[in-house]
């Protein structure tokens, strides 16, 4: 499909997507609006329900509750376009104190290759809050022990060599992108299939669908530990304790992604509302609860508040776009 093709195709999503999220949105909105963000709290997954972004705002909305930090914390999910729709609904959320988004490298690239017309310059840094890790995986019959033996074969039919990951723009396949190109191939000649979520590329990865995919290790790590799948490597820059698998650059592959998570807050709050907003997640942060969320879910802790960073995120973004410019878009 032309990119002129698939962009459209992405305007009609959005169109039919906004009008299914309307009423959350509206319940969001109302949440914030005049509200005290110490009383009532609203968190925006800019996803479906058990994705990644949604589990973030779901463990952080339990870390506030259980410590009082917040008394009342809703999560209200609006899906869509690696979270492009969420960020569209929520920037006009001008001025809502009390409502703040989840939001990660994936929306980065999904702002660029979806054309979004509105990006992380209309929304207001609140704090990095966590880095997780993607891994390369195979169905266990599959004949690839090694990660040396796929990208053998992968370059030479890529086009019936089909890769999995989120969806578009997303930081897997960010990843494959960066993988074919280490293996001397054209990265937008890559075969990548877009799914919504871990359950669905388990799904495909078991049906022969796909041959490969690539995404979050806790996406995977039930199958992998029911030998289902097994897992080659992790995108780390360096080795995870938590996950016992070689890096693509221990493997020779100059590959090192990390698909880091954030909070923002709407357009439009004053200073003092946004200290207030780094204060309750600076608090949250601290939380016995959240530790453990981190332990649970293999989440490295790289928080990062405020002014710091707003420069962490102009910097990604122009990071996340020199990949998308080296693949034409």
């Amino acid at each position: 499909m032309s990119k002129t093709g698939l962009r459209a195709l992405t305007a009609l999503g959005a169109v039919v997507s906004v009008a299914i999220v309307a009423i959350g949105v509206g319940d969001a909105a109302s949440s914030g609006g005049g509200a005290d963000a110490r009383s009532k709290l609203t968190l925006v997954a800019p996803a479906a329900a058990g994705g990644g972004w949604d589990g973030a705002a779901r463990e952080a909305q339990q870390a506030l509750r259980s410590r009082g930090i917040v008394n009342n914390t809703t999560v209200v999910n609006i899906p869509g376009a690696g979270g492009t729709i969420g960020l569209s609904q929520f920037s006009g959320m001008t001025g809502e104190s009390a409502t703040m988004m989840v939001m990660g490298i994936t929306m980065l690239g999904a702002i660029n290759i979806n054309g979004s017309d509105v990006d992380l310059g209309d929304v207001t840094p609140i704090a990095r809050i966590t880095d997780d890790y993607d891994v390369v995986v195979v169905p266990a019959d599959s004949p690839y022990r090694t990660l040396d033996e796929l990208m053998v074969d992968w370059k030479v039919d890529p086009q019936r060599f089909a890769f999995g990951g989120g969806s578009l723009g997303s930081v897997d396949q960010m990843i494959i992108s960066r993988m074919a190109a280490e293996n001397g191939m054209d990265p937008a000649g890559v075969n990548y299939i877009a799914y919504s979520g871990g359950g669905e590329l388990a799904t495909s990865l078991l049906s022969g669908t796909i041959k490969a995919s690539v995404s979050g290790y806790e996406d995977f790590v039930d199958q992998i530990e029911a030998g289902n799948l097994r897992a080659l490597a992790v995108s780390a820059p360096e080795p995870v304790d938590s996950i016992d698998l070689p890096t693509l650059q221990e493997l020779g592959y100059d590959v090192a992604l990390t698909n880091w998570r954030g909070i923002v807050a709407p357009p439009g709050i004053t200073e003092d509302e946004r200290a207030e907003l780094e204060a309750i997640v600076t608090e949250m942060v601290e939380t016995p609860e959240w530790q453990d969320a981190l332990e649970r879910n293999r989440w490295t802790d790289t928080f990062v508040v405020g002014d710091d960073f707003a420069e962490y995120v102009a910097s990604e973004t122009q990071f996340v776009n020199g990949i998308w410019a080296d693949l034409g878009y």
